[in-house]
């Protein structure tokens, strides 16, 4: 009987807690507009302020945040390495020549377009944020400390 009353207590909670975080109408209606051919969406509350969208866009993986007002904040996808422009892959070969280039992303906000690139070096993992021109526009370390972190505009 315990564990009847045990595992209904879970369901029902896990229930509750699944229907207090759904998207909200406001944050689906402004995905919807803005990628309105997106499939296989699912949606993952980030934190108190924002929601993100992972789907697929022409056979490409792409993530969206969104604001809980459903202001759109940020979109990226991933792309081959070699589809990096020059620029960024020098700045990578001539400052980053001792890691090694895990991924890349594309990176749109409304008031910048660039790549993230993520690097290993032994144990140690950094994103890079890189502007069209190449230039270093934000460094991260895996454990969430910023090197440099230099403004987006």
């Amino acid at each position: 009987m315990k564990k009847t009353i045990t595992l209904t207590t879970l369901l029902v909670g896990t229930t509750l807690m699944s229907f207090a975080q759904s998207t909200p109408t406001k944050v689906q209606d402004a995905f919807n507009t803005k990628f309105p051919n997106a499939k296989s969406v699912e949606w993952e509350k980030e934190n108190d302020t924002e929601w993100e969208a992972e789907f697929k866009l022409n056979g490409i993986e792409y993530s969206a945040n969104f604001g809980t007002d459903g202001t759109w904040k940020e979109t990226e996808h991933e792309i081959k390495v070699n589809e990096l422009p020059e620029n960024v892959k020098n700045t990578l070969a001539n400052e980053f020549s001792e890691y090694e280039i895990e991924e890349a992303e594309m990176v749109e906000t409304s008031d910048f377009n660039g790549y993230e690139v993520e690097i290993e070096k032994g144990e140690e993992t950094m994103e890079v944020v890189f502007d069209k021109s190449g230039k270093v526009i934000k460094k991260k370390f895996e454990d969430g400390e910023n090197e440099d972190d230099e403004d987006e505009n």
